[in-house]
């Protein structure tokens, strides 16, 4: 069982009857044709699935727009190539709607999400629905998606 919450889901834990939140969220800027993803914790295929298909379903979703994915709480991530193989294909047809290639860019400061990121390119090779850029800085990550500020915290962000 999972309870929707804007931009991500909790997850049950049973034996406590509790609800964590999953170890990522979404938030549409539409004003900046940018969705800002953000992963902590130990990242899991079959949630970034979960949260994928929900994004797409967003009422502000649109096929072109820019990528900003935040990678630097991420501790571990689950190294399933075939599973993110499959992850990559759902998302490249719902991505694939757009005319051009989606730039994603990977904010990966660290050794654990600059080994994540590095895998998530090579998952999309060969299937043109995007272009991926690792940044090691968020003015670097910013400025690789042709956005006027110096951090995250100046993106206008609302909650939900």
């Amino acid at each position: 069982m999972l309870v929707f919450m804007r931009g991500g889901f909790w997850l049950p834990i049973p034996e406590q009857g509790l609800f964590a939140p999953m170890p990522l969220t979404y938030t549409i800027i539409p004003e900046l044709h940018l969705v800002y993803v953000r992963y902590w914790g130990v990242a899991n295929i079959g949630e970034s699935m979960q949260v994928f298909a929900q994004y797409a379903s967003d009422p502000d979703f649109r096929a072109d727009q820019k990528h900003l994915i935040d990678l630097k709480d991420v501790v571990e991530y689950e190294r399933s190539f075939p599973e993110l193989i499959k992850l990559q294909a759902e998302k490249a047809d719902t991505l694939m709607q757009s005319k051009t290639p989606n730039l994603m860019v990977y904010y990966a400061p660290n050794r654990n999400s600059h080994s994540m990121a590095r895998t998530i390119l090579k998952s999309w090779d060969g299937l043109g629905a995007t272009v991926g850029l690792i940044a090691q800085t968020e003015h670097q990550a910013l400025s690789m998606l042709g956005l006027g500020v110096q951090s995250f915290a100046e993106l206008p962000m609302r909650s939900a």
